[in-house]
């Protein structure tokens, strides 16, 4: 997708296949160029067009503009979620059209706006033109629409191109965290997993290790080598270097649980809607694609990436129920059930990040269905040791239309994840799942400040709208740019 910047007074000469206007407000907008401001009027008058959130009209051959088509989409209030969805109102109106090339302003919207409205308009464009096609011949053609134009003033330009940048660089994010969910279990292994982060290392001059089973042994993660040895597919521990600052300056680490598959293992999941259990390396597909955005950009900081990978299946190898482990920090877990699988494989690489002596640790990871109780697809569980950390994290996803709700961390709830045969059990009872789930991984990031995202409401969504969605890159991207502030 090629995205540009113009700076136009006159709306009338902008030539596009189509012209998209997102209008802010009740009433229309006393800066709107007039040629626009006759259609708009005239398409309330014969009451085809309202100015509330959600009503889009698209015009064809508009009389006094140069543009093929004029789409007119109101957003109701002047905010930045609001003019999103009102572009992507505006974007939907077009599907199966022949546009090749749109043009999109913004009116009536706070110029200090200017900046997320550009990165989100480039966020709405890639999520109008995706499709899955890897292992679907018959998917759709790839969306004629190849190019789109920004229209600003010129003294928005600077704003403008700041916000193009980094959502093209957040999309691309998207993008790769979505073609590694989407793809199945057969096709997006953790030897998958692996070869994608070796090619961004490869492109973006990044260091990438790939730890194989052997290196993991010598390492004592017995907890992450506890729930690989279940599958016949080799376990693959990788760590990702971005470096963009001094060889001094404290890293951010992003961990991301890397389950390509989750059967279970003995504690089996029942058969409907297993397929979904593709999606449960959502994490690692999010922090790969973060990885990736901050690899374009650039910025002056360290990050490390690392993604504990493998298959959770039954089999005459796999963990059972009342095993004992004992994890990379010489604490013992015992097994109650083999389908909280995902911290255990967490747990070491919480306790591998130490070496990095990182500034933060987060972690991420569709880790509980009690977190989509809780919080549904809207908002993913977030959870911090220090204020400061969920602050950055609760803002981050503010900014990046991508927000997560801090939940508690009490010391009560420790409680649950008694054992009378090791240190800890790897779960407690349904109540709180979420948090205790959490209680868990803080026991082993105990040596830095850190915070846990659990995205099993927001990384994908069911039904006929299968598929998962790239988040939490925006929410990772934009937490990750603050720390280098």
């Amino acid at each position: 997708m090629d995205f540009k910047i113009q700076t136009a007074s006159a709306l009338a000469g902008v030539s596009a296949d189509a012209l998209i206007m997102v209008l802010a407000g009740d009433a229309l907008p006393a800066q709107l160029d007039k040629s626009v401001a006759v259609l708009a009027q005239d398409a309330i008058k014969l009451g085809d067009w309202q100015l509330k959130s959600g009503q889009t009209i698209a015009l064809t051959r508009p009389a006094g503009l140069k543009a093929s088509r004029l789409v007119l989409a109101a957003s109701g209030r002047a905010g930045l979620a609001a003019g999103k969805a009102a572009l992507t109102s505006a974007l939907g109106a077009l599907k199966g059209r022949s546009v090749a090339h749109a043009a999109v302003c913004f009116v009536g919207f706070d110029a200090g706006l200017a900046e997320s409205l550009s990165e989100q308009a480039v966020l709405a464009v890639a999520e109008a033109v995706y499709v899955y096609r890897h292992t679907k011949p018959s998917a759709p053609a790839a969306a004629k629409l190849a190019r789109v134009t920004l229209l600003c003033g010129a003294t928005e330009a600077k704003a403008v191109r700041a916000g193009l940048a980094r959502g093209q660089a957040i999309a691309a994010g998207v993008e790769l965290a979505r073609e590694c969910a989407n793809r199945p279990g057969n096709h997006a292994t953790p030897s998958h997993l692996a070869a994608v982060a070796v090619d961004l290392g490869k492109r973006h001059d990044l260091k990438v290790e790939v730890l194989d089973r052997k290196q993991v042994e010598k390492l004592g993660m017995g907890s992450f080598l506890a729930v690989a040895k279940g599958s016949d597919e080799p376990l693959k521990f990788i760590v990702a270097q971005y470096h963009g600052a001094a060889k001094t300056q404290a890293p951010v680490v992003l961990v991301g649980k890397g389950i390509t598959f989750d059967s279970g293992g003995i504690s089996l999941k029942p058969g409907a809607e297993m397929d979904e259990m593709k999606f449960d390396m959502g994490g690692a597909a999010s922090v790969l694609g973060t990885l990736r955005a901050v690899a374009e950009l650039r910025p002056k900081l360290n990050l490390v990436v690392i993604v504990p990978a493998c298959e959770n299946m039954p089999s005459g190898r796999a963990l059972k129920p009342g095993d004992v482990v004992t994890s990379m920090s010489g604490q013992t877990i015992e097994i109650l059930n083999t389908d909280a699988e995902g911290r255990l494989i967490l747990c070491d690489a919480l306790t591998y990040a130490e070496r990095f002596k990182p500034s933060v640790v987060v972690d991420v990871a569709t880790l509980t269905g009690a977190c989509v109780i809780a919080l549904g697809g809207v908002r993913s569980g977030m959870f911090a040791n220090d204020d400061e950390v969920a602050g950055a994290l609760s803002a981050a996803g503010e900014a990046a239309l991508d927000p997560c709700w801090r939940m508690p961390l009490d010391e009560a709830y420790d409680e649950a994840l008694k054992s009378n045969f090791a240190d800890m059990a790897n779960v407690g009872s349904r109540a709180g799942g979420a948090v205790t789930a959490a209680k868990f991984l803080q026991r082993f990031a105990g040596k830095y400040r850190w915070g846990h995202l659990d995205i099993a409401g927001t990384a994908w969504k069911g039904g006929a709208a299968k598929g998962a969605t790239g988040r939490p890159v925006g929410l990772l991207t934009h937490f990750v740019l603050s720390q280098g502030r």
